[in-house]
């Protein structure tokens, strides 16, 4: 699943993707497309702080995979 936030501020990148990860199944990656500069370190510490597995980021792009 692709959520595309480019172009929203913080915290609404980490919002979308809240709501977007009950809609994949366990296992499967969700993509955020953002380029706000705080998602650097916001999709990592939602990640971390919800138990979610961060897989990292190219340019914009930024990987999560469901662990539950």
């Amino acid at each position: 699943m692709i959520v595309d936030a480019r172009g929203r501020p913080c915290p609404v990148p980490v919002i979308e993707l809240a709501r977007a990860l009950p809609c994949v199944e366990v296992g499967e990656v969700v993509e955020v497309l953002s380029d706000d500069a705080a998602s650097r370190h916001d999709i990592p510490a939602w990640c971390r702080m919800r138990g979610q597995e961060y897989l990292g980021a190219e340019e914009e792009t930024y990987r999560v995979r469901r662990v539950s």
